[in-house]
């Protein structure tokens, strides 16, 4: 089942939650609607199950315009984050629900019923706790009770809303895996909301970033990742450091004096400019004086004092306040501070501590010019 949304608004009072957004998902397709609280991913969502209704644009199923249609005609499986089962009844009675609930007509037999019902909680590896209550299962296991009801009436597109934002890390991250791997299996088309940027690019085909009701950019994890196109989208998928300057003559002059080559810059005179940075792509030597100068006198780097350092399993985070900044990690800007990583053994290898002095050069930045930055 293909889904094609076709210019969509929605408005809550003075709130615009959605505005213009247009999307096509193919079939068997799994999707990922990520961003901040309040920024329409959910409303979406409800627009596309037909829980709400849009303003203005239309939403088609397979082709056929399936706006007006109502919830239950839609043939859509919806899972929310809090498994919203039904208490006093069994797992068992919990996933044949829907299947009981059909009109006379197109409603299997107990024996049929029961056939379909322990063949979902196979495929999601919970046979064994088929005559157990919610009460009796851990958040996990109702997660996944909660998408075998979902699955049982055998919808055409499922639906996940933050399906696993009520779980705690460990869990999420083994359900996340179930989930990518049922999918696989099924190829039911599924779009599931989520914050967690993680969560997204792990378990999606391609992922829908979405800031204050538009679509801000989508494409494969990948894509978005390597080729963030805003930098509300680079600030979004991870940590990031963002250095200010002038664009001019291909370079960009950053605020501290250090310069970076940069292709945007081209034909810019002048132009503000934001160089963002992850930190793992942050080089970190020990400073001596004139070391931080290129070939030409020009600063190649940035001199700092590491004021903290975060060293957990392979990875040491580092926190640097720039040379002139006065204020220590706790009362730095968080413009001003700037993050490093690199790994646990080069830190040891090192043998660096807090407070000394050190050189941080960027390896790669991606620069937004001021028109195109939106800040």
């Amino acid at each position: 089942m293909s889904i094609e949304i076709r210019n969509v608004s929605k408005q809550f009072g003075d709130f615009q939650a959605l505005r213009d957004v247009s999307l096509d998902i193919a079939s068997g397709e799994l999707i990922a609607l990520l961003g901040p609280s309040g920024c329409g991913k959910t409303t979406l969502l409800r627009i596309i199950a037909g829980l709400e209704t849009p303003d203005v644009g239309s939403i088609h199923f397979s082709g056929e315009d399936t706006t007006d249609v109502h919830v239950r005609e839609r043939g859509v499986g919806f899972v929310f984050q809090h498994y919203a089962l039904f208490r006093h009844m069994t797992v068992f009675d919990n996933v044949a629900f829907g299947l009981r609930m059909k009109p006379r007509g197109e409603r299997p037999s107990e024996a049929k019923i029961k056939e379909k019902v322990m063949s979902l909680l196979k495929l999601v590896q919970l046979d064994w706790i088929a005559d157990r209550y919610p009460s009796q299962l851990s958040g996990g296991q109702r997660q996944r009770i909660a998408l075998a009801r979902a699955l049982a009436v055998e919808p055409k597109v499922l639906l996940l809303d933050e399906p696993f934002g009520a779980l705690d890390a460990k869990v999420r991250k083994e359900l996340r895996r179930w989930l990518r791997r049922l999918h696989d299996e099924l190829h039911v088309t599924s779009i599931f909301v989520t914050h967690d940027q993680e969560e997204a690019l792990e378990v999606a085909d391609r992922v829908v970033v979405i800031n204050q009701g538009r679509i801000e950019q989508q494409g494969t994890p990948q894509q978005v990742w390597d080729n963030p196109a805003s930098p509300f989208v680079y600030g979004f998928l991870g940590d990031v450091n963002l250095f200010k300057g002038r664009a001019s003559d291909g370079r960009i002059h950053l605020d501290d004096g250090m310069q970076l080559d940069s292709p945007e810059a081209g034909h810019a005179d002048g132009t503000r400019a934001f160089a963002y940075v992850r930190p793992h792509d942050l080089d970190v030597e020990r400073y001596s004086p004139g070391q931080a100068l290129d070939a030409h006198g020009r600063p190649s780097g940035i001199v700092a004092q590491l004021s903290r350092a975060i060293v957990v399993g392979p990875i040491a985070r580092l926190e640097l306040i720039p040379e002139g900044n006065t204020q220590s990690a706790d009362n730095a800007d968080s413009d001003a501070l700037i993050e490093a990583q690199i790994p646990a053994q080069q830190f040891h290898d090192m043998g660096l501590r807090e407070g000394e002095t050190l050189v941080v050069t960027p390896r790669r930045a991606k620069v937004f010019l001021d028109q195109a930055a939106g800040i």
